[in-house]
């Protein structure tokens, strides 16, 4: 492993500047774990941080100036992910096209332009998954749907499919009926009318040869029309049968 042999080398390096096995004895305990160390060091050094880690951290390489130093984490940062072993757990850097990752091959995060579909980060989603570029992430769209945005919810479906509430249906629910223009279900308009009117009149018609009888009709309004499929409207008049009074004449006194 690369780290384990970077700090056998920072041991080597620690050796090559001391002077003597009085100072090789020096380096010993200046290289034990002293309140020098940083948090989760187990063994370290002035000029190269720490050089082991305390069980459960991970040991990680940061840039100091041109210099690496050897740091002890609890996590791992941004871009690395933690890689256990008997010998050493270190931070491992990510594959490049992950943002962060789980694994060496499992992202868990991807950088802009590139869309997590199964702990991979790819350029392109595939066939029936929508690109969120906001989550960055490959979404499954709902069957039949040809866009959308958000997680199971569609903004466009199939041609041969009707919108409903961010789904796609083959036939419209009950309640609904298919706007084709749109190619959406909207809602089924039964029709509605007002009140009766009163009464009108008693007319006789020319064709009565009962002088005295005659029709009356009343009438209502259509308050709301009804949609292609919606209930349709009832009778809006109606006439029944009526005695027509007879006509008092004006006698002269």
């Amino acid at each position: 492993m690369r780290i384990s042999s970077f700090i056998w080398i920072l041991h080597l390096m620690n050796l090559s500047e001391s002077q003597g096995a009085t100072d090789v004895l020096r380096w010993k305990r200046s290289s034990s774990v002293s309140s020098d160390c940083q948090a989760g060091c187990a063994t370290c050094s002035a000029p190269n941080g720490c050089l082991s880690c305390r069980p459960r951290f991970f040991f990680h390489l940061e840039l100091d100036g041109m210099r690496q130093r050897g740091t002890c984490l609890s996590s791992c940062p941004r871009g690395h992910y933690g890689a256990r072993s008997p010998q050493i757990s270190s931070c491992a850097k990510c594959n490049a096209d992950c943002a962060s990752c789980f694994s060496e091959n499992f992202c868990t995060r991807c950088h802009p332009g590139h869309f997590l579909f199964r702990g991979r980060c790819e350029s392109s989603c595939p066939h029936g998954m929508m690109a969120n570029a906001a989550l960055r992430e490959c979404l499954e769209c709902p069957a039949g749907c040809e866009l959308c945005t958000k997680r199971n919810v569609c903004q466009r479906c199939r041609a041969d499919m009707y919108h409903l509430h961010g789904l796609c249906h083959h036939t419209c629910p009950k309640g609904f009926e298919p706007y084709m223009q749109l190619m959406e279900c909207t809602p089924q308009i039964h029709c509605r009318v007002g009140e009766w009117t009163s009464w009108g009149p008693c007319v006789r018609k020319k064709s009565t040869a009962v002088h005295k009888r005659g029709e009356e009709t009343r009438t209502r309004q259509v308050l709301l029309s009804p949609s292609v499929f919606g209930g349709p409207c009832p009778h809006l008049s109606e006439t029944r049968k009526c005695g027509i009074k007879k006509r008092r004449k004006n006698r002269l006194s």
